[in-house]
């Protein structure tokens, strides 16, 4: 017999899609994407591309690093680095995105 497989490990959530659940559990809409016009909406997505290129790249580099370093302690920093530069990577991302739905460029 074979025995069941395991739900999947759920997804990492951006900010925003944790901001929108936020809103959600309060009562208030999320914003929708329908409202943008073409030229925002391609703005968002082309945001949205660069920011992951980006972050595929810092994950790539990041595990290298991790491979020519012996020392935990050295580990550890070079783990704190990659949170802390994914954080930022994925708060522009997010900042860039709200100024193109406010109406403003990214």
């Amino acid at each position: 017999m074979d025995k069941p497989k395991p739900a999947p490990a759920p997804a990492i959530k951006s900010a925003y899609e944790l901001a929108l659940e936020r809103l959600e559990r309060e009562g208030i809409e999320r914003p929708r994407e329908e409202s943008l016009s073409d030229d925002a909406r391609r703005q968002v997505a082309e945001i949205r591309q660069q920011a992951e290129a980006r972050l595929a790249e810092l994950e790539i580099l990041h595990r290298n690093r991790l491979r020519t370093l012996g020392d935990p302690a050295a580990r550890q920093a070079e783990e704190e680095d990659y949170v802390r530069e994914r954080r930022r990577i994925e708060d522009g991302r997010e900042r860039k995105v709200a100024r193109v739905r406010a109406g403003g460029a990214p």
